[in-house]
């Protein structure tokens, strides 16, 4: 994979395939811990792009929206060096009133393990300022994305 450091490498499932670049390394040549959730991060909001078929900005301003991070968990299972690619496997992992889970599953090419990692938006209005029931056209995307 020359040039490219992130692409979608299927959307049925949704995975993405990221190469670790040098720049994201230590002196010993190790992928710092803070950029693993970089690709986290970085798995999920092109996933929301996928469900919406937008940008995410302008999807959740068509839902007078805002969905920002109530919580972040990560599992380190291997290190990363420069070059190193692995596939992001991204799901809906569970659905409530106003948050909802994305679960991201990190392995290399050949299915060894290297991070499994949970973010939970939660549905703030964008005039109230507080937490609102997920919209129904995002429920129902959701729920088309959840993992069974």
């Amino acid at each position: 994979m020359l040039g490219a450091t992130e692409y979608v490498l299927s959307t049925e499932p949704f995975v993405i395939r990221r190469r670790a670049r040098w720049s994201e390394c230590d002196p010993a040549g190790v992928v710092y811990t803070g950029r693993f959730v970089d690709y986290l991060l970085s798995a999920v909001a092109l996933f929301n792009e996928h469900m919406s078929g937008e940008t995410v900005e302008s999807a959740k301003k068509k839902l007078q929206i805002q969905t920002p991070c109530k919580g972040l968990s990560l599992v380190f299972d291997g290190a990363l060096w420069p070059n190193n690619e692995f596939d992001m496997h991204v799901s809906v992992s569970a659905i409530r009133s106003s948050s909802f889970d994305i679960a991201v599953r990190a392995v290399r090419p050949n299915g060894e393990p290297v991070f499994s990692g949970v973010v939970s938006p939660i549905c703030i209005g964008m005039t109230e300022r507080r937490s609102v029931p997920i919209p129904d056209e995002l429920r129902a995307r959701l729920q088309a994305a959840m993992s069974t």
